[in-house]
């Protein structure tokens, strides 16, 4: 009897023990895995998984726990597959927080609908448009890359500076779209530029000769597209090179996918203008790109670092709240995001961990840059030039204007 009551607790104990192995800290990742941007979302997730994996590499999180990382598909443009995916991720798969969404539309939609009411704090490492600064969101909504109101104006800028004074725009007509073409037109029109015509255009259409014809009447050659590349912006180039309106290509960071010279062709958009978000010279930026290469995967991906570091910083939100619970983990956000503190650059995992648990403070300076969050959730930032040359679109430098 003694000897099968020991092996029934020795038993418990064991399964005891295989729990804890296996117990999980869910931070998930919501991206547009189709859709308009399916072709950038793979590197952007590729990013984020690469702290998960140095956390766990590290020791795992909250003394030893698997820190995973679920999935939901927003397709980018569809808010009602935004809101399931967050919903699932929110109400079953019960994680802490969320990478993510990455289409602005989609971050509104899964916030609204499952984030916020669940209290489940969310840092989208690609939403630009300014609503997201507008969200009712109790301090929950956070993201490591700049509002378009940046991007929107140091385009405008790049162009006056290249001597391009008129351009037409067309813009996909969501909140992504029309943010970043209301702040490039005003701010172009502010910098001396003229737009004679500016169109919406609805993103998966087959035929967008119409809107082409109305913006070609005003016979200016730059044409600006404020789009996806996987979906609209696609369209709308090719039918504008073989209708022969245009001269000059010009981009947001949507556009900005080798996808899109795969499709169109290497040698109609040689030359092509773009702007997108960036990570300034730090120490974190070299780290990184090291630690990516590493990894296999390309630090020059677009949102691929600003996604890294909105993992690496929930990780640790999570670490200094010290549980698995929601509550609290955007306070602690805030504090290990922000100075005064010890400095914490990627992959320092289990050097951020000791400074919490001996209660010093911590500041991280990441990948894509030094995240000091404003009131509002955002982040100062760095747009890079970019230009299709031999086939790729290689950057030029940060608009430095």
């Amino acid at each position: 009897m003694k000897k099968r009551v020991l092996a029934m607790a020795v038993a418990a104990s064991t399964v005891a023990l295989s729990g804890m192995a296996q117990a999980e800290v869910k931070i998930g990742f919501l991206g547009g895995f189709t859709g308009g941007i399916e072709s950038l979302t793979p590197p952007i997730f590729d990013g984020a998984q690469l702290a998960v994996n140095q956390v766990n590499a590290q020791g795992g999180i909250l003394g030893g726990e698997e820190l995973v990382m679920p999935t939901g598909d927003t397709t980018c443009s569809d808010a009602s597959a935004a809101s399931n995916s967050a919903d699932r991720m929110v109400n079953t798969e019960q994680v802490t927080a969320i990478v993510g969404a990455l289409c602005t539309g989609a971050t509104i939609a899964a916030a609204n609908n499952a984030a916020i009411p669940g209290g489940v704090t969310m840092v989208s490492p690609a939403s630009t448009a300014p609503a997201v600064s507008d969200l009712d969101d109790n301090d929950l909504v956070f993201r490591t890359v700049p509002s378009d109101a940046f991007q929107g104006e140091m385009l405008a800028k790049l162009l006056i500076s290249k001597g391009i004074e008129d351009v037409v725009v067309t813009y996909v007509n969501n909140d992504y779209g029309r943010g970043l073409s209301d702040a490039f037109t005003t701010a172009f029109e502010a910098e001396g530029g003229m737009v004679p015509e500016s169109l919406a255009h609805e993103d998966n259409r087959a035929d967008y000769r119409s809107e082409l014809g109305t913006l070609s009447a005003s016979g200016v050659p730059t044409l600006v597209v404020l789009a996806y590349a996987d979906t609209s912006g696609q369209t709308v180039l090719r039918q504008a090179y073989e209708s022969g309106m245009f001269t000059q290509y010009v981009g947001g960071d949507g556009m900005v996918g080798d996808s899109l010279i795969e499709a169109i062709g290497a040698d109609v958009l040689e030359g092509m203008i773009a702007t997108r978000p960036g990570s300034p010279e730090l120490p974190g930026t070299d780290m990184f790109k090291a630690q990516a290469e590493e990894a296999g995967i390309d630090p020059s991906a677009v949102f691929a670092a600003q996604a890294y570091d909105a993992a690496f910083l929930l990780a640790m939100a999570i670490e200094q709240n010290g549980s698995a619970e929601r509550e609290g983990v955007s306070e602690a956000l805030r504090s290990v995001a922000s100075a005064p503190g010890e400095v914490i650059l990627p992959g320092e995992w289990e050097k951020a961990v000791e400074l919490i648990a001996a209660g010093t403070e911590i500041d991280y300076q990441g990948a894509s840059g030094n995240h000091e969050f404003s009131a509002k959730g955002d982040v100062p930032g760095v747009v890079l030039v970019m230009a299709v040359e031999d086939g790729t679109f290689t950057s030029k430098g940060h608009v430095d204007l």
